[in-house]
């Protein structure tokens, strides 16, 4: 099963949504946060600052980790084949306003509040996880529920 990262940014009491571009080949279309696979010689944390750096151009220094979770294991189903991911997510807060300048694999960007990602079709968990590092006393716990689900979301 392939380790990813996923990293959502806060800024003054919102987080970072991205559009996935047509160019990617998994979930064209739908929203999500800055993501990437981790290299076998990287460690999660690694990646994500990489990834932040090669999707929206802010750098570690700008960056300060706030929370990260317990990698959740997600089994989903999109365009008719199945996929499956070992997702690490983080939670980085910007010590200051920066310029976000989006890659090729996204089309735009939104700041939104945490509690409004539940309007937003996106990729598999990230509804869960956003919930969860902004609502620990009602998502906190084990379990996940259904962390899934592709055309259905």
């Amino acid at each position: 099963m392939p380790d990813v990262v996923s990293c959502v940014l806060f800024r003054n009491g919102k987080i970072l949504l991205l559009r996935r571009s047509e160019k990617v080949s998994t979930y064209k279309g739908f929203w999500g946060v800055i993501a990437g696979y981790v290299e076998e010689d990287e460690k999660p944390e690694e990646t994500a600052y990489k990834e932040i750096r090669e999707e929206v151009r802010i750098e570690k220094k700008d960056l300060r980790l706030l929370k990260r979770m317990k990698p959740v294991n997600v089994v989903d189903k999109y365009e008719g084949k199945r996929y499956s991911w070992r997702i690490h997510p983080f939670l980085f807060e910007l010590k200051r306003d920066v310029d976000v300048r989006i890659d090729w694999e996204h089309v735009d960007y939104k700041w939104i509040k945490p509690q409004n990602i539940v309007k937003f079709k996106t990729v598999p968990c990230l509804k869960e996880i956003v919930l969860r590092f902004f609502d620990s006393e009602k998502w906190g716990g084990e379990g996940w529920g259904k962390c899934g689900g592709g055309e259905e979301r």
